[in-house]
């Protein structure tokens, strides 16, 4: 099985690259982002430590976090979303090694982790090569000013917290260049499992 990372700034469209893959060569996707809501859910992993370290006022009735008002905090807060990211990332970081091991006993081909910290967090520890999934800043604002209705500011404070692309291009080991026509982007995708022999299912 090949263990894949994928990661790049955000509106470079991740998802839609992990969803053509995980349609044509049947891989197996985990988004780190996914992992940290259900390590925080009640009874999980994170939980009781996150709640210590907010207080009760972040829980609600039904017992579940107040996801909004964590981020608002921590968006106020950089020292207090440090010391989050202390808490759950460890814990992301150990169920989707469990999780790798699991679907190597089911034979799957490809698993691929999708993390927006895969190189912060050192991924590259348990993935075979790690992606970097490219769309120039101009490309990427657009996206995210039409998709998600963010305004030019808000999407340059994001990409002042993010790695530069050099930073990006130097720690992986594949490129796809997602800033064109999507075609382009599958022709791409293709060589590279074709390089790989890793065939197409679909």
């Amino acid at each position: 099985m090949k263990v894949i990372g994928v990661t790049g700034g955000v509106g470079a469209g991740k998802s839609e690259v992990l969803g053509y893959i995980a349609e044509h060569w049947n891989a197996t996707v985990v988004e780190a982002d996914e992992v940290g809501y259900l390590v925080m859910r009640p009874g999980k992993a994170c939980y009781s430590s996150i709640v210590d370290l907010f207080g009760t006022e972040i829980v609600k009735e039904d017992q579940t976090l107040d996801r909004e008002l964590i981020a608002k905090i921590v968006f106020e807060n950089k020292e207090m979303l440090t010391k989050m990211n202390g808490i759950v990332h460890p814990a992301v970081k150990e169920y989707i090694k469990k999780a790798i091991k699991r679907e190597e006993e089911n034979e799957t081909n490809i698993f691929i982790v999708e993390a927006a910290l895969l190189i912060e967090d050192k991924y590259d520890e348990i993935c075979d090569e790690l992606w970097y999934i490219y769309a120039d800043e101009e490309t990427r604002m657009e996206r995210l000013k039409q998709n998600r209705g963010y305004s030019e500011e808000k999407c340059r404070s994001i990409f002042r917290n993010q790695l530069s692309e050099e930073e990006f291009s130097d720690h992986c080991d594949f490129e796809i260049d997602n800033s064109d026509d999507f075609e382009k982007t599958k022709e791409q995708i293709q060589q590279k499992m074709q390089r790989m022999q890793i065939d197409e299912v679909m």
